[in-house]
C-alpha cells in the first residue's frame, strides 16, 4: 500500500481539468496534505463538509498549527493541542498522520521539548516530524539523537526533497518564490516508523523532475514491503501539479503496480 497526493485539493486552474472540489480530488488521489491548519483551524462545519466529501479510504495529513510548532515551540500548549484534536475529531478514522513541521530555529537543544510534546499526544494516531535545523542533517550525534527518539516513539521523520526546485533555473516568479521559501536541506531517506512521508518539491522542468525522482523509484518499493509510505508531489506553481503526476506515474506504476492506472485527469499541457 502507498498513499499518493498533492499539497492541496483545489486550484482555480484545476477547474478546467474537472477537479472542482475535495470530493472530485478524492476520486483521483487517496490522500492530501493539510497545510491550511498550519495557519488557522477550520470551522467545525467545514470539517464536517470534508468528511461528507470523502470516504473511509481517503487520508488527510494535517499540520499542527504554527501557534503550537512555531510560536509556542511545543511548550505550554496543552489547550491549543486539545482544541486542534477536538476540531478535527470528525475525521479521526481518515487521518493518515498528524504532522509537526518545525522551524529552522528549532535546534537539538530543543529535543527535550519535542520528546515531552510527543509523549503527551494521544496514542491512537500516527505522527510525523519535519525538521529544518542544519545540525539534524549532518549525520552526527544530534541527528542520531533525533532519529533514535523518533524511532523509539514510532514517529515518522518527514523527508523533504527540494533538490528539483533548487536545481531549476530561476526564470519565473513561481520558481524564485519557491527557492526563497523551500528549505535547501540534504535528503536523508530515513525510515523511523511505519508511515514514511516523502515531500517531492518538483520544478517546472518535467524532464529534470523525472531524473531526480529516480531515487524514490528505488526506495519506495523497498519501503512498501514493510511500511505504508506517503508521497506528496509539489510544483512551484501548484497549477502544474497534475502535470507532474502525469510525468511520474508511469515510472511509479512500473515499480509499484499496486498504484494502478494514472488518475484520469484530462491532459493539461495546453493550460500552462
Amino acid at each position: 500500500m502507498i498513499y499518493i497526493g498533492l499539497p492541496q485539493w483545489s486550484h482555480p486552474k484545476w477547474v478546467r481539468l474537472g477537479i472542482t472540489s475535495l470530493e472530485e480530488y478524492a476520486r483521483h488521489f487517496n490522500c492530501v496534505e493539510g497545510n491550511t491548519t498550519l495557519y488557522a483551524l477550520p470551522k467545525a462545519e467545514i470539517v464536517q463538509r470534508w468528511r461528507e466529501q470523502t470516504t473511509d479510504d481517503f487520508r488527510f495529513c494535517f499540520k499542527f498549527p504554527a501557534t503550537i510548532s512555531h510560536q509556542a515551540a511545543l511548550r505550554h500548549c496543552e489547550e491549543l493541542t486539545a482544541e486542534f484534536f477536538h476540531r478535527l475529531s470528525p475525521l479521526e478514522n481518515r487521518l493518515g498522520q498528524y504532522w509537526l513541521q518545525l522551524p529552522a530555529a528549532f535546534s537539538p537543544a530543543d529535543l527535550p521539548a519535542l520528546w515531552h510534546f510527543l509523549d503527551s499526544l494521544p496514542k491512537a494516531f500516527t505522527y510525523g516530524v519535519e525538521v529544518r535545523h542544519p545540525l539534524f542533517f549532518m549525520k552526527g550525534e544530534e541527528e542520531q539523537q533525533l532519529n533514535r527518539g523518533l524511532h523509539q516513539r514510532g514517529v515518522n521523520r518527514v523527508i523533504l526533497d527540494s533538490r528539483p526546485v533548487h536545481s531549476a533555473k530561476p526564470h519565473n516568479e513561481a520558481i524564485i518564490d519557491a527557492q526563497r521559501k523551500k528549505p535547501k536541506v540534504p535528503v536523508h531517506a530515513v525510515v523511523t516508523a511505519n508511515n514514511p512521508m516523502v515531500r517531492f518539491i518538483g520544478s517546472d522542468d518535467m524532464a529534470q523532475n523525472q531524473a531526480l525522482f529516480a531515487v524514490w523509484l528505488k526506495a519506495l518499493p523497498k519501503w512498501t514491503q514493510t511500511t505504508t509510505p506517503y508521497l506528496f508531489l509539489h510544483t512551484p506553481d501548484i497549477a502544474q501539479a497534475p502535470e507532474l503526476v502525469d510525468t511520474l506515474w508511469k515510472s511509479l506504476q512500473d515499480v509499484l503496480p499496486q498504484v494502478g492506472s494514472a488518475p484520469a485527469i484530462p491532459k493539461q499541457t495546453s493550460l500552462f
